[in-house]
């Protein structure tokens, strides 16, 4: 009997420890309204935090990215685990809106930052030599397993008891995760005794980027992407999709939905089977990554996208379940189906070895649109009392973009390495 490759091993610990630190930032939406309701605090001071955990999550990413080449796979996952613990811990004893700050716009923004920026790729280059595209798609797809299983759990605890309880299951995950880490996980597959799966032959790694500090790895890389059009393209249409995924719909669906009359477990429940649908779809981009034109297929992802964001305000005004069924599919379909190939011409451009660090940069941008969403849509909802223009003015940006890829040439001429 074959034996299975122990990448696939590393695969399974990282695709369950990003389900954690995801649905510890996909959770946000749903204690809006307990943490509004309880403190009494303004909505807009609420998207403050959040939209802080998503900026300064992303910002990280190159760091982390440079960061693992100093420390190693395994001591990061460790410290970045233990930091979203110990905000997890202090959110308990919170009271000023200063504090939620503190806790969830930093703390918890730093813990999950390498989860949800640089690791998928980091440990599809490092540990797969074939499959990589198949690597990134299931890795990308595990925030929404996350969201899938739990939100509607944690809906349904809020809904029933409090903010606490659900706080705390997500807590009870982050310790176990912790401890799984410590046990099974491993820097490279030289650790183990093995090449990379799919690899034939060893070849050497070079030790010269270990040995440089994070902070002049990570400013290089930038100094070096600056320079190729395609960083710029990337860039800007990434900017789009956080704008459009975690900053506007992961944070404000919920409450969007809310207040047109939809109880929050059936909007959270809404939100989880998009988790579905962005399970399959995600998996299936990194398949399709492996086998087509990356720039058509983002052509497609944000096309489409955007034409379910402007559907949406109309599904919501006609209170149609069967219409709100239809958009959860389509746009679950699309939500972070962009990261396969946005990594894979990443790669492409830039090289393995500059690749990470220079895709932290080009995610970093990914969540100031996050964090520009997470904040303007609760602003603009303070005003105008209203989340539709937020969703329309998405599904506009969004179809723009689709347009920003096509422009990156096919040959990948401004490549690094």
């Amino acid at each position: 009997m074959k034996r299975i490759h122990y990448s696939w091993f590393i695969l399974a610990v990282t695709f369950f420890s990003i389900i954690v630190a995801g649905i510890t930032m996909s959770s946000s939406g749903v204690f809006i309204t307990p943490f509004e309701s309880e403190f009494g605090w303004n909505r807009s001071v609420i998207a403050v935090a959040f939209a802080i955990s998503l900026f300064l999550y992303g910002i990280s990413g190159p760091f982390m990215a440079a960061l693992l080449n100093v420390m190693g796979l395994r001591k990061m996952m460790m410290m970045s685990m233990a930091t979203l613990l110990t905000g997890m811990l202090l959110t308990f004893i919170m009271q000023q809106a200063w504090q939620l700050i503190i806790i969830w716009g930093v703390i918890i923004g730093l813990g999950s930052s390498l989860f949800l920026t640089v690791l998928s790729p980091y440990v599809a280059n490092h540990w797969f030599e074939k499959r990589r595209g198949l690597a990134v798609g299931i890795l990308t797809a595990s925030t929404a397993t996350g969201q899938l299983i739990l939100l509607p759990v944690l809906a349904g605890i809020i809904e029933n008891y409090s903010w606490r309880p659900a706080m705390g299951l997500i807590l009870t995950l982050s310790l176990i995760m912790l401890i799984v880490i410590l046990i099974f996980m491993k820097n490279s597959p030289k650790d183990v005794g093995l090449l990379r799966y799919g690899q034939e032959e060893e070849v050497e790694d070079s030790k010269e980027e270990q040995k440089e500090n994070p902070i002049v790895t990570a400013f290089k890389g930038l100094s070096a992407a600056v320079k190729v059009k395609a960083f710029w393209l990337l860039a800007g249409s990434f900017f789009v999709c956080g704008f459009s995924t975690n900053g506007l719909i992961g944070t404000h669906f919920v409450s969007y939905c809310i207040s047109f009359g939809i109880p929050l477990v059936t909007a959270a429940s809404l939100l989880s089977f998009m988790g579905v649908f962005n399970l399959v779809g995600t998996t299936l981009s990194g398949w399709l990554s492996d086998r087509f034109d990356n720039r058509w297929l983002l052509f497609t992802y944000y096309a489409l996208r955007g034409a379910s964001l402007v559907f949406l305000p109309w599904a919501l005004k006609e209170g149609s379940m069967t219409l709100l069924f239809i958009f959860s599919i389509f746009y679950g379909l699309d939500w972070i189906a962009t990261v396969p190939p946005t990594i894979s011409i990443s790669r492409q451009i830039f090289g393995i070895k500059q690749s990470a660090v220079i895709y932290g940069w080009i995610f970093a941008s990914h969540q100031v649109g996050a964090a520009a969403a997470a904040y303007g849509g609760g602003l603009i909802y303070q005003f105008f009392n209203s989340y539709t223009g937020s969703f329309l003015m998405a599904g506009i940006f969004c179809l723009l973009a689709s347009f920003f890829v096509i422009f990156i040439k096919k040959q990948y001429s401004g490549r690094l390495a």
